[in-house]
């Protein structure tokens, strides 16, 4: 493919609990094309917190040094993602009254806008991103764009994402010693939403669940908008530490086990059917029947899932989500996992594979683990287009180049 040379090259980084990814995208012009993605295993993370700095930076460098090996460009600057208990979110709601003889302005929208947002915040939490469920002029809702509408009095909903300070300092402080600027941190669910939703999904309502190593994040949409977030610590690593306590096994065997041979639905398992177990200290492996392993899968995989269907009954907008439930993350692959999730919340289930405006690498980062890293790079295409050159390359106050990518995604 002929690639424009002035549509400049983006990097979404996504560091997780048990691995970091790395893809390199450019914009097109009908979607997204990636030109290259690495992956590298780290220990510094911890349910979405650095916990290791040094290891952290070991596994950035390595992931990024193999998406620009795969890419032939050089990486300077990354979208990275934030997640877990980093992040704290609410509503809000604002209105203001319309000057410039009552027709709607930019001026106008930015003035409630800021006043939503305009809320005490503990001082080691800082704004994250302010997305927009909707506006009202005078007695009309369900806007998405006022401007140029004739009324009197202007509110807004939004949904504010705030991110804890110093965690954010220490992820970004990762990076820059990994080499890189942050052009921007991002909501990791709110990045992987643009690669496994559909705009239809959005709309009518869903439930993006982020299964990850060390975590679950859920994220829930309706009509369009970002509506409830929330964080399970809880994940792929609780299945792997329940088979290696119950089969007396290495936590490393264990997660092999799970990964080769794991089934989250004992149903889905013939009773005949047996897998060899990992002999420790030189023993010989020895065969169990897989239905013990899937036993053991289906009851911690069951509890999680019941803890996030109370945390969507709790959001509000249990009977909203007519779109229901779409799995991504690394341990959403597990076999089951969805006709589990369909037993428990009572809703369609599917994985988040997904290659609608994505081009070149398509079937390389076409799986659920490597969504959200997608997602960011999708997310960072799509600013870089919008952005003029000063933001994109990295220059002026960096308050104004948030406040001007808050706007772009509203509009």
């Amino acid at each position: 493919m002929n690639q424009d040379q002035h549509t400049p090259v983006v990097a979404g980084l996504d560091i997780g609990s048990n691995k970091v990814v790395t893809v390199v995208a450019r914009k097109t012009g009908t979607g997204v094309e990636i030109l290259g993605m690495g992956t590298a295993p780290t220990d510094g993370m911890r349910r979405g917190v650095v916990v290791n700095v040094d290891a952290t930076v070991a596994s950035i460098r390595q992931s990024v040094g193999e998406a620009e090996k795969a890419a032939g460009v050089a990486i300077n600057s990354v979208y990275a993602g934030v997640s877990g208990p980093l992040v704290k979110s609410f509503n809000s709601h604002a209105a203001i009254s319309v000057k410039n003889e009552h027709e709607v302005t930019d001026a106008d929208v930015a003035r409630v806008l800021e006043r939503a947002k305009d809320v005490d915040l503990p001082h080691d939490r800082e704004t994250l991103h302010i997305l927009t469920q909707e506006f009202i002029v005078d007695d009309s809702g369900g806007i998405k764009d006022p401007r140029g509408m004739t009324g009197i009095r202007l509110d807004a909903r939004v949904h504010v994402v705030t991110a804890d300070m110093p965690s954010m300092k220490n992820l970004a402080r990762c990076v820059d010693k990994a080499g890189l600027d942050v052009t921007d941190l991002v909501l990791s669910s709110l990045a992987t939403s643009e690669a496994v939703l559909t705009p239809e999904e959005k709309e009518v309502g869903v439930v993006l669940l982020d299964f990850g190593g060390g975590t679950v994040e859920m994220a829930i949409f309706r009509d369009g908008s970002l509506c409830h977030t929330a964080f399970l610590p809880y994940g792929g690593a609780m299945v792997s530490s329940d088979l290696a306590s119950v089969l007396k096994l290495p936590f490393q065997d264990a997660e092999t086990l799970k990964t080769a041979s794991g089934c989250a639905m004992i149903q889905k398992v013939r009773r005949d059917e047996l897998v060899e177990l990992p002999g420790i200290g030189g023993r010989k492996p020895k065969p169990i029947r897989r239905q013990h392993i899937a036993e053991i899968i289906e009851a911690r995989s069951e509890e999680i899932f019941l803890r996030l269907k109370k945390e969507i009954m709790r959001s509000g907008l249990d009977d909203q989500i007519g779109a229901g439930i779409v799995l991504t993350g690394g341990c959403a692959l597990m076999e089951g996992l969805p006709e589990l999730g369909e037993r428990v919340f009572g809703v369609d289930v599917r994985l988040g594979l997904r290659s609608i405006g994505i081009e070149g690498m398509v079937e390389t980062v076409a799986g659920p683990a490597y969504a959200t890293a997608v997602g960011l790079a999708m997310y960072g295409a799509r600013m870089a287009e919008q952005a003029g050159p000063a933001e994109h390359d990295g220059e002026g106050d960096g308050m104004f180049r948030r406040f001007t990518r808050f706007l772009q995604d509203l509009f």
